[in-house]
């Protein structure tokens, strides 16, 4: 018989002061930083009673670190609770409950602190750290996107969706850190399950304004908005060229795009790059706008239909192998068109083509949050279950400024998920030694990310 694949153990509770997660110092280090504690405890004072012992900020925080960690419910604050030595003094379950509900209970007033308090935070960490990579007139990319979120059980507003699930619909504002990082979260609006992507304008917009006061104010004038055609609609293109932005959104391929497809010469057609500025193969990019049929390009020109200026480029690729024809694919072409505003040199039709085909990192960004517990909202409420959110959001902004803030910017852990970043680094074990009046956490030697764990600490204590 062969012999255990395992050494054999004795577990043995209680005798070593163990401290598990912690890698967690380095989320705490970013709360300091940010300065979120700070201006957090100042936003939410109002809902603080003379004689509370848990500041609401702090729960707010403590909750959001769990997510961070991989908790998936308020319930997980316990983990934190029995680690004085690293979290502090950490409230209770019922005491965290009720706080979440008087500040669920303050509505849009509450909401609005928080969100006041994120942008403060987010403008501290920018200007020790900007997080965006380097692009082509240093341009901040929001992007919105909508995506389903599954409701096991009756809750408020939930209802069936268009997946033919049952949940709901929020829609997601996210600015994007380019190829050297990873995303932050701008704005989380919770909506009902049946809303649509593409139902109308209002939702975008009040979304789209929101996400543009979450970014510091010296970055608001250089934002690119993506979307994919939910967000094509005329009052909201109408709504950007307003506010002086840029815009990259997904366009329909409808009979006028068709008829313009079939005009434009072979010549037009250029060849599209990848993501590293190579040649794609079988894949071509052309702009339609001059090539539109006369009525459809004057309606382009006119105020009270499509914004002045506005561009119509088409993208058309070979389907890969075992792929099938959509009908509004061309000649065994599959088509696809998106609508910008962005002129001027340096703009080439495949660059403008790549960067709005980069808005698919917004995907990767929504699954993050969906791992960091944005799929499963715990309360029965419908503005409990904003609240939770807003603090997904906190969560997922505490992992990027970690990141931001703790890493140079070709480090490899700046692109990291979540998933991958509590494996190596968040949930080292670790043990806590009292020397003379210090307290330190001792860090196995052998963990096989360390230097990761050490450089990132050092650089987050010298900031």
């Amino acid at each position: 018989m062969k012999g255990s694949w395992y050494p054999r153990l004795v577990v043995r509770r209680g005798h070593e002061s163990l401290v598990s997660s912690s890698g967690a110092v380095l989320l705490r280090e970013a709360v300091r930083l940010s300065g979120l504690d700070a201006v957090l405890s100042d936003a939410l004072a109002p809902w603080r009673s003379d004689r509370a012992l848990h500041d609401p900020a702090k729960v707010l925080v403590d909750e959001a670190m769990v997510l961070a960690l991989g908790g998936d419910c308020m319930a997980d604050l316990a983990v934190l609770r029995a680690q004085p030595g690293v979290f502090g003094t950490v409230a209770s379950d019922a005491t965290a409950s009720r706080v979440l509900s008087a500040l669920a209970a303050g509505g849009d007033e509450a909401l609005s602190a928080i969100r006041d308090a994120r942008v403060r935070a987010r403008d501290r960490v920018w200007s020790q750290r900007r997080p965006l990579g380097s692009s082509l007139s240093g341009q901040v990319i929001v992007d919105v996107d909508a995506t389903v979120v599954t409701a096991h059980s009756e809750k408020e507003s939930a209802a069936p969706t268009y997946k033919r699930t049952f949940g709901f619909h929020p829609m997601c504002a996210l600015v994007d850190h380019g190829e050297h990082g990873t995303g932050e979260p701008l704005v989380l609006t919770l909506r009902a399950g049946n809303a649509s992507a593409a139902m109308g304008a209002a939702d975008h917009i009040a979304v789209l304004d929101a996400a543009l006061a979450q970014l510091p104010a010296t970055d608001r004038a250089q934002v690119l908005v993506r979307t994919d055609t939910g967000g094509c609609s005329k009052a909201f293109l109408h709504h950007i060229t307003d506010a002086r932005l840029q815009y990259s959104i997904g366009f329909g391929v409808s009979d006028p795009i068709r008829a313009a497809i079939a005009t434009i010469p072979v010549q037009a057609w250029r060849a599209a790059l990848n993501g590293d500025g190579e040649a794609r193969d079988g894949a071509q990019v052309a702009e339609l706008t001059a090539w539109m049929p006369t009525t459809t390009r004057d309606h382009l020109s006119g105020l009270n239909v499509w914004p002045v200026g506005m561009r119509i480029i088409a993208r058309r690729e070979r389907p890969h192998p075992g792929a099938q024809l959509r009908l509004t694919d061309e000649d065994g072409w599959r088509i696809t068109c998106f609508a910008t505003n962005t002129r001027g040199p340096g703009w080439t039709l495949p660059m403008l083509e790549v960067r709005h085909r980069q808005r698919a990192r917004a995907e990767d960004r929504i699954r993050s949050l969906k791992d960091t517990e944005m799929r499963n909202l715990p309360f029965h409420g419908f503005a409990h279950n904003q609240l939770w959110l807003e603090i997904v959001s906190l969560a997922a902004e505490l992992i990027a400024w970690t990141q931001t803030l703790g890493f140079h910017e070709h480090s490899p852990v700046r692109r990291w998920a979540p998933k991958k970043l509590r494996l190596r680094l968040f949930s080292v074990a670790g043990r806590i030694v009292h020397t003379g009046r210090r307290r330190r956490l001792h860090l196995p030697r052998d963990w096989p990310y360390l230097d990761l764990l050490d450089t990132a600490w050092t650089t987050l204590q010298t900031a």
